[in-house]
Parts: C-alpha cells; sequence; structure tokens
C-alpha cells in the first residue's frame, strides 16, 4: 500500500509519462480528440487512493482526488495493468473479473486504444532524469534483457513440446499394452502348470 505522502510523486511521474507518450506524436490527434473533456478514474486494489485521468486536448492531467464527476471508473489489480495496453484484452479481462468498469465503457475503450496506437520508447521516458546518452544505453540494455528473456521462454517451450512429443512416441499404445498384459497372464499361467507338474512328479518320487 502507498502512502499518501507517495501519492503526489505517483500521480507526477505517471502525468509526465503519459504526456510524452500519448501527447507529443501529432498522427495521435483523432485518437486524442475523442478523450477531450473527459474524466477516467483508475481504483488499483494496492494503491490506497484512486488516480483520475482528465484529458484536454494538449495533454493529460493526473489527479489524486477529484470532486466531480468521472465519465468512466475502473477498478483492477497493478499485476492486470500491463495488459491493459492490448485493447484485445479488455473484453476478456471484464469477463473473468479482473477489470470492473462503471460509466461509459468507451472511455476506457478509448484511453487502451490510444494506449495501443502509442510508440513506447522507453529511452524518451528515462532521458529527463537520466540524460540522453544514459537513457539510450538504459533502453539497449532493456530491450536486450526483454529479448533474451523472450528468447529463453521460446526454446523452453520448444524444449518441452518436443520432449512431449518423443514421450508420446515412445510410449506404448493401448494395443500393444493389451498384448503385453495377456503375454505374462499367458507366462503367470504357464509357470503355475509347470510348478504343479513338478510337485506331481515330486509326490511320485
Amino acid at each position: 500500500m502507498l502512502t499518501p505522502l507517495l501519492n503526489p510523486l505517483l500521480t507526477g511521474a505517471i502525468e509526465t509519462a503519459l504526456n510524452r507518450i500519448l501527447y507529443r506524436d501529432r498522427a495521435l490527434n483523432s485518437a486524442r480528440q475523442r478523450l477531450t473533456g473527459k474524466v477516467l478514474g483508475v481504483f488499483v486494489n494496492e494503491i490506497n487512493s484512486p488516480i483520475y485521468l482528465v484529458f484536454s486536448e494538449s495533454r493529460v492531467d493526473v489527479l489524486g482526488a477529484w470532486e466531480d464527476n468521472t465519465d468512466c471508473s475502473v477498478t483492477t489489480r497493478l499485476s492486470v495493468l500491463p495488459e491493459l495496453r492490448d485493447r484485445q484484452q479488455l473484453t476478456a479481462l471484464i469477463r473473468s473479473g479482473d477489470l470492473n468498469v462503471e460509466g461509459d465503457i468507451q472511455v476506457v475503450q478509448q484511453f487502451i486504444g490510444l494506449l495501443d496506437l502509442a510508440e513506447w520508447d522507453p529511452a524518451e521516458l528515462l532521458a529527463p532524469y537520466t540524460g540522453d546518452i544514459v537513457a539510450q544505453g538504459m533502453s539497449q540494455f532493456l530491450r536486450k534483457g526483454a529479448s533474451f528473456i523472450a528468447t529463453g521462454c521460446k526454446r523452453q517451450q520448444q524444449y518441452i513440446g518436443q520432449a512431449m512429443t518423443e514421450e508420446w512416441r515412445v510410449a506404448p499404445g493401448a494395443l500393444e499394452a493389451a498384448w503385453f498384459n495377456e503375454e505374462v497372464d499367458a507366462v503367470n499361467r504357464q509357470t503355475e502348470s509347470l510348478d504343479k507338474r513338478l510337485s506331481q512328479l515330486e509326490d511320485k518320487v
């Protein structure tokens, strides 16, 4: 849980990031205009205070309090937020209960659509705090790290898939298992018959 003292820092960081991502590219003008004048309330379970996004023509203001009504309010968990970049996931998240939407659902749809259209460059977000050179280096490091992890996960999935396929090939089929069981029973019967004959011979001797 975040304390109220951290709330201005949180809202300020989110506001800076969103304005850099969403309000610098002119190609996003039409998508931004749909949100002009709208207010979106975001309630995250792990944070003890809501966040309000107030959209205007030239920027989005991120506030920790809002006295007026909101056009739309969403409630979710912190772990779900990264999935909101993909607008195709919205319906699935609502159906699963991971995202609760109250009010005009078009507002959150348009916001997620805007996030989906925007180009995310970590270097631009880090530059004001670290400088251009350091930001570019960190951005490349993060991209290489993400690529390495993705490649590793893909290889692991391929290995598991191949192992399961080989195991499936080696595993006996239903007919083979039935034939084996019948052969075992036949050997058991022959062994029992042999034991009886040996017992009879011993009695005669």
